[in-house]
């Protein structure tokens, strides 16, 4: 007889028992991988940020703006290739199709040359450049909005005030699986002679700048705040990813608690399995005293024990990662693609099983680990003394 089985055979002894924690296991295995995919969907934007673009904001707030002719000096800074400016128009849909949206008022002369995460063809461009009120919508969003190339598209705003009327002169093509598809694009100068827009005349955003090496990019950030040191409006400028990653600071404690629940979780297993271990190490004292009597030594009892409670997490982590596979990456993955919104790319990466298997594993062991140690410590005629 060897480890292994014995800790095959014994795996079902307690059938309704071995049943229930082998469930308990696979429920944590999916909790974890559910939660750590979600973490790892709404930081997939950060993750491939582009290392040859930075991001110039007002230094107080980006909600604060900066003067237009500030694009025209960021050009000027050496080893900056090509920038273009946003601003954030607060996009709504006024027969409630979607809750939110990206919509965004951009420079059409140098936008897609710098994000060339969105592309467009060569005619979509020309039209768009000779139609004022032209809009350029991601596929995504167009097919919620239920509007294609040629439609009027009427959308409202939570900062500009009325409705505003749209011509749909093109969809993009995102060129990256995390690129938003769900995003609204038109003229900045649209959005800048419009009266309702006359509070923020002649003012943008934020900008956006390709440098020629990414390398020196944060020499080159520190050159472009320097010509706005002795200005009213003086910027911050950041990598890309810096920039992404400061939107997600209003969730960055949400994601924290996210992370520390999934940790959480796998505690919860290990108290569930090193239960179960316990009431089967008690009710198998008198087959260990038998086991020690008939000359097998305590690191064999030791054994025993471990690897039961290994197979038993190996068992219900191949369930739990097996039905993580299908309920998130068949089931729940494609879903949210096809409505949008924040997770783009909600899949589970082939290194979070691994990681959630050795995790079910590990903590296999240290659940095993006590009962273990206290079945190899008894004694023999203890353990046949004792009959239940």
């Amino acid at each position: 007889m060897n480890l292994a089985t014995y800790a095959r055979r014994n795996l079902f002894r307690r059938r309704g028992r071995t049943i229930l924690t082998l469930i308990a296991v696979a429920l944590a295995v999916l909790i974890f991988c559910f939660i750590r995919t979600a973490i790892v969907a709404w930081n997939a934007g950060v993750d491939e940020a582009a290392t040859d673009r930075l991001a110039t904001r007002h230094k107080v707030s980006i909600t604060m703006q900066l003067p237009k002719h500030y694009i025209d000096d960021i050009r000027q800074v050496p080893d900056v290739k090509a920038s273009t400016w946003a601003n954030w128009f607060g996009a709504k849909d006024p027969k409630k199709r979607l809750p939110f949206f990206a919509g965004f008022a951009v420079d059409q002369d140098t936008w897609f040359d710098v994000l060339d995460e969105m592309q467009v063809t060569p005619d979509v461009l020309a039209t768009w450049k000779q139609t004022p009120n032209g809009a350029i919508l991601g596929d995504k969003l167009a097919h919620a909005l239920e509007v294609s190339v040629g439609d009027k598209l009427v959308i409202n705003s939570d900062i500009y005030p009325g409705d505003w009327e749209f011509k749909v002169v093109g969809i993009y093509k995102a060129m990256r699986k995390t690129a938003d598809r769900n995003t609204l694009l038109f003229r900045w100068d649209f959005l800048n002679n419009d009266p309702r827009a006359a509070f923020s005349k002649e003012k943008i955003g934020w900008m956006v700048s390709r440098i020629t090496d990414s390398v020196h990019s944060a020499d080159i950030s520190r050159r472009i705040d320097a010509k706005f040191d002795t200005q009213d409006d003086q910027t911050q400028t950041m990598s890309e990813r810096a920039f992404q990653l400061s939107f997600l600071g209003g969730v960055s404690a949400i994601l924290s608690v996210f992370a520390i629940g999934s940790l959480v979780i796998l505690l919860i297993m290990t108290l569930i399995l090193g239960n179960t271990l316990a009431m089967n190490v008690r009710e198998r004292t008198h087959e260990y005293g038998v086991l020690r009597a008939i000359g097998f030594p305590p690191g064999h009892i030791l054994g025993f024990i471990l690897g039961e409670s290994v197979l038993v997490a190996l068992v219900g982590g191949l369930i739990g990662i097996g039905v993580a596979f299908l309920v998130i990456n068949l089931g729940v993955s494609p879903a949210l693609e096809e409505a949008g919104g924040p997770f783009q790319y909600f899949r589970t990466p082939g290194y979070l099983f691994g990681v959630a298997l050795a995790a079910a594993v590990g903590l296999g062991v240290v659940a095993g680990a006590i009962p273990a140690f206290l079945g190899a410590r008894l004694k023999v005629t203890d353990a046949l003394r004792r009959l239940d």
